[in-house]
């Protein structure tokens, strides 16, 4: 069955209730077998706590007391949203992404980040509140890091991406604006060979192509995180990955949200590019569960919704990522720190 098919099957069961549908079929049990040997390594573990990265960004915009205030951004996910494996909070994508932000709007963005190590999509919800229940305004965006969790705990997709559109929805009515960093391609992690290594790559492609169709029907976007965003990370594993060789490094991370910025941007109307095609890069509107598809095989690619059933292909312009873009030592931390609230509207 091809992928597309298999994405609009999950996320059909995901929508109208449908709760056991598997990825890979026999398969699974494959995947239930080498997991035991996955779970045996030491990956992930051992690490410190992600540095906190609340707070104001970009003050030189303008203080939390001027009109119109700064941009709202909240961030929800797994590890990979809290930048688990690097020491420093301005090293973390979430700071990285409020900094960018701040530059592109020329406006402060108040940063606050919900996202959990270990969180799989059944604890979005709990996320979600901390952002929306507290009485404060809600995020003008949201950016959500979801789906590696899911398959390796053997999640049902159809829950998954159940639990996932339940997040953006509600977001959503909310009046923010939604992007979702899709499952990244479990593939490409070091510490994980064959036969695991095959599967996890379809398994992961899978969900992520069948989170975009869920989530792109309610007006968010998606940047497929791919095989961890770009070809720097096959070329250089050692200086992409963490000392886990799971997790990004520091470099890793700022690749990451290189990519996702230019979306994020846009979701708010403030990136040069507009949502027309260029099909210089490869551009194209088609049927969402194709797009999806596309997007999942190919990192970095975002999709959003165009009219009717059919979606943008996009390949925002990204920079890469050189020494001097990168945090030092010297580097402060938030302009000013926030532990739980949004700062005035």
């Amino acid at each position: 069955m091809s992928r597309a098919r298999t994405a609009r099957r999950i996320a059909a069961g995901a929508a109208y209730g449908g709760g056991g549908l598997g990825l890979v079929g026999a398969a699974t049990v494959g995947l239930v077998l080498a997991e035991l040997q996955f779970a045996k390594r030491t990956v992930g573990t051992g690490l410190p706590d992600p540095p906190r990265a609340d707070g104001l960004y970009g003050s030189e915009f303008g203080g939390p007391e001027q009109s119109p205030g700064p941009l709202r951004l909240g961030m929800l996910g797994d590890s990979t949203a809290a930048g688990l494996g690097v020491r420093r909070a301005r090293q973390t994508p979430a700071a990285l992404l409020a900094s960018g932000l701040a530059a592109v709007a020329e406006r402060p963005v108040q940063l606050r980040n919900v996202a959990l190590s270990g969180a799989m999509s059944d604890d979005l919800d709990r996320q979600v509140g901390l952002l929306l229940d507290d009485g404060a305004p809600a995020p003008h965006v949201c950016v959500i890091m979801i789906g590696a969790n899911d398959v390796t705990h053997r999640m049902p997709p159809t829950q998954s991406v159940r639990l996932l559109t339940s997040a953006v929805r509600r977001l959503r009515l909310a009046g923010s604006e939604v992007v979702v960093g899709t499952c990244p391609d479990l593939g490409t992690i070091e510490p994980v060979y064959q036969p695991l290594r095959w599967l996890a790559r379809r398994v992961s492609r899978q969900l992520a192509a069948a989170q975009t169709i869920g989530v792109v029907a309610l007006g968010a976007r998606t940047v497929s995180m791919g095989d961890l965003l770009g070809p720097e990370f096959a070329a250089n594993p050692r200086e992409m990955f963490g000392p886990d060789f799971y997790h990004p490094s520091a470099e890793g991370y700022a690749t990451a949200a290189m990519a996702v910025l230019p979306t994020l941007c846009a979701a708010l109307e403030l990136w040069p590019e507009s949502d027309r095609l260029d099909v210089s890069r490869d551009e194209d509107i088609l049927p969402v569960a194709k797009a999806a598809s596309a997007a999942a095989g190919q990192a970095g690619t975002e999709v959003t919704a165009a009219r009717g059933p059919w979606v943008l292909l996009k390949h925002r312009r990204r920079r890469r990522v050189q020494a001097e873009d990168l945090p030092t030592a010297a580097d402060p931390g938030p302009d000013t720190a926030s532990a739980g609230a949004w700062g005035p509207p």
